[in-house]
């Protein structure tokens, strides 16, 4: 098999999914909002700085998981589904993960945005193979606590290189679309590395190395 991967937050769609749940919940009055925003906004400006501390981080964004039924959860997700990231998914991403369906390829995506989040967004986008941050389950309900490696950084090779020994497969001839510098440890174990729509430190190293860059928003 064939690797298609891809990664979601300003890849797939335009913003970032998990830094989106955090104002949506602040936006519908389910947190403290000045005080929930602050700390969002000061772990999204760590993250684009490649500076996240992604455990504390984790415990920050999982703790309302932890104590919020499951069944509520999911109905605030179907909200923030719907006025979130229904208008941020880009129709080019749509059309790449078509491409690559024709051509026989396996499809991913490997987010460091947790499960809780991401799946129904993978579910949307009709990609079966998700990697992503895993979020603790007691009794059919969440924890609030961070359970397995984190997909983020080098983490995201540590579930890979586990998802490709459980399913006998390999990175050869693979790509992977990103596009920020937190993800140069992936993008530098593929076939294909592609910079989409970069940050200004991955646009510049994949112009250096010649990768292909890529605009999904034009």
């Amino acid at each position: 098999m064939r690797l298609a991967i891809f990664d979601l937050d300003n890849t797939l769609l335009a913003g970032d999914s998990d830094h989106q749940w955090g104002e949506y919940l602040c936006a519908q009055g389910l947190v403290d909002a000045e005080a929930y925003r602050a700390k969002n906004d000061q772990f999204y400006h760590d993250y684009l700085a490649g500076q996240l501390d992604v455990l504390a981080y984790q415990n920050f964004c999982q703790e309302v998981l932890g104590r919020t039924d499951k069944a509520q959860l999911e109905q605030w997700h179907a909200g923030f589904m719907r006025d979130c990231i229904e208008p941020i998914i880009l129709a080019k991403g749509e059309a790449l993960l078509a491409k690559h369906r024709a051509a026989g390829d396996v499809v991913m995506i490997i987010t460091a945005t947790n499960r809780f989040i991401t799946g129904p967004i993978a579910q949307r986008l009709g990609v079966e193979h998700l990697i992503a941050t895993e979020c603790g389950m007691h009794n059919g309900q969440y924890t609030g606590e961070l359970v397995d490696v984190p997909s983020f950084q080098g983490g995201k090779i540590i579930r890979l290189n586990t998802w490709l020994a459980e399913h006998q497969a390999t990175l050869e001839d693979s790509y992977f679309y990103s596009d920020s510098h937190n993800d140069l440890p992936l993008l530098e174990q593929v076939t294909h590395p592609v910079a989409v729509d970069p940050d200004d430190t991955l646009r510049a190293i994949a112009e250096q190395r010649g990768w292909s860059v890529l605009s999904l928003r034009d």
